[in-house]
């Protein structure tokens, strides 16, 4: 049996399930094998917030024609709660919790038997306190429980086809934040905006990192090299959403980077 016939008998065996639909590699692949091991029976949901970067939902939403999904959206009301708002290092918890009140509370009022998300193997090594809020809610991780981590997770998104299997992670806009700094409408706007002026640059795998009116750019290896050739641009783009200040990391991107430090924080302080 192979890994993607493995992963449609695990699916097909709940019947009927919601999927957390972000149009990441992770929940696409949840997505197109939803959508072969259970037909009508799978729909995916992305849920709307100010977090939400620009274009992601438009991208979701082309993802999800492409591997032949049922596709909605719902808004979710993440700002509202406090531990969001306070963004401590549990953040995530309050965020998912609030996902999966509204998918769980979606898929008993429509039948559906599950609630699916996207975690992989590699979730498990990192900081993820939303892994907790998902499992108050039993929401089911295939790919995770299947022991898939991201490389094989690329791997057979490519075998099926699916238009997001190259593409970059991208969290909601609220983990460009340090923890500590309070999470609200207007810097996430800001943020969104100093990104959004990057892309218009052609850059695509980065991040502006938030340090009140400090705005610092993290680039992948290869556009790294591009903006430290000709900074200005980079720069000015970034005040242009708003920020004093615009700086340029010297080190190449590395997804999680806010989590790693406070893991490595972390493990200081409990050794």
């Amino acid at each position: 049996m192979t890994r993607i016939q493995e992963l449609e008998e695990r699916v097909a065996r709940l019947g009927s399930a919601l999927v957390a639909f972000s149009g990441g590699v992770d929940s696409s692949l949840v997505a197109a094998v939803s959508a072969q091991a259970l037909g009508g029976r799978a729909l995916a949901i992305t849920a709307v917030s100010p977090a939400l970067a620009t274009g992601e939902l438009e991208g979701a939403r082309e993802v999800a024609a492409a591997i032949g999904i049922e596709h909605e959206t719902i808004a979710t009301a993440e700002l509202a709660r406090e531990g969001y708002r306070r963004n401590d290092r549990d953040r995530c918890y309050h965020c998912k919790t609030e996902l999966y009140e509204r998918l769980s509370e979606l898929a008993a009022r429509r039948g559906y038997a599950a609630v699916l998300s996207g975690a992989n193997a590699d979730d498990v090594g990192d900081w993820r306190p939303g892994l907790r809020a998902a499992a108050e809610h039993r929401v089911v991780h295939p790919l995770l429980e299947a022991g898939l981590g991201k490389e094989a997770v690329r791997e057979l998104a490519r075998a099926l086809g699916v238009p997001s299997a190259e593409k970059a992670a991208s969290p909601c806009l609220a983990s460009r934040i340090p923890y500590g700094t309070a999470v609200d409408p207007a810097t996430l706007d800001q943020i969104d905006r100093a990104e959004l002026a990057l892309k218009r640059l052609g850059y695509r795998v980065l991040r502006v990192r938030h340090y009140g009116e400090t705005g610092r750019v993290e680039l992948g290896g290869d556009e790294l090299q591009r903006a430290q050739r000709d900074p200005a641009p980079v720069l000015a783009a970034v005040r242009s959403a708003g920020y004093a200040r615009a700086e340029i990391d010297d080190r190449p991107f590395r997804s999680g980077s806010l989590n790693m430090k406070f893991a490595r924080r972390l493990s200081l302080e409990t050794s």
